[in-house]
This record gives structure tokens, sequence and C-alpha cells, in this order.
């Protein structure tokens, strides 16, 4: 059996949670596509390969306990946010809430936010269902200085 030794370049679906002009927070669907075939390292074989513009600065673990609800906050650093096991919602300003398990991602950039009505600002987010969340965060050096959805390839 022949292998597909140059398969379609992908594309991989995220959330982007950010901030309008108007300081509300907001999510959309984007997707990463600026994918090339390569060796990621000598002798190994090839593959698809983002290298996404915003180095990593930190690596952060956490595991949410079932029930658990962050009230309205702002992400601290602009972040990857990896689930792992366990699903787990984050609901922004606009009134968009989204659920999401392992396998999906979400860019946490709703930093700049301004106060609601209520006093609301950033984004709330919290545990679905009855078992912990186990999340990965990889925290970027800096944001891109945008008020629009979507990361620039």
């Amino acid at each position: 059996m022949e292998t597909n030794r140059n398969p379609d370049r992908p594309e991989v679906p995220y959330w982007h949670v950010w901030t309008d002009e108007d300081g509300v927070s907001r999510q959309d669907r984007c997707r990463m596509s600026n994918f090339e075939f390569a060796s990621i390292s000598s002798g190994a074989a090839p593959s698809w390969i983002d290298r996404l513009s915003n180095p990593a600065a930190h690596v952060v673990v956490l595991v949410l306990p079932a029930g658990w609800v962050g009230e309205w906050h702002e992400n601290p650093e602009p972040q990857w946010i990896v689930p792992i096991s366990g699903r787990w919602f984050v609901e922004t300003m606009d009134g968009t809430r989204v659920e999401m398990g392992p396998g999906e991602l979400s860019f946490g950039n709703d930093q700049n936010t301004r106060p609601d009505e209520r006093g609301q600002r950033g984004h709330r987010s919290g545990t679905v269902g009855d078992e912990p969340a186990v999340l990965m965060l990889v925290q970027v050096e800096r944001a891109p200085a945008r008020s629009r959805p979507c990361l620039p390839e």
C-alpha cells in the first residue's frame, strides 16, 4: 500500500476570544492554515507544520474541579488553551457561550475590555459536567495589536 507523501494542506479550527474596538469581548471561529509539509527534525518523516508567530513564554497546566466557575475576568496573558480532558466553557461579553473538550483549541486574547453596565469584563469560564477539566495554557510573549478576530498567519 502506498502512502500519500504530500497530503492536502490541513486547516485546524480554533476559537478566538478577542476584544473589539468598544472594549467588548467576543468569540469567533478561526482556522490555522499556514502549514508547510516538512520534517520537524533531521531524520523525522515530513508532516504538516505551522510555526506560530508568537513564541511561548510559559506553559501552565490547570485542573478545574467539577462545578468550578471563574467569574468575569480577562485572560491574564494572551494564551492558547488546550483541553486535555473533561469539558469547559467560555462565555464572552457579547453573550456567546462555547463549550470545548479535548481536541478543540481556544486563543484567549481579551485583554483591555471595558466593564459593561453590570461591571462585567472579559469572559467567564467553568467546567461542564461532573468531572474536572484539565487544561494546558501556552502563554505567549505578546498579543497581536488588533481589534478583530483571527490571528494573522
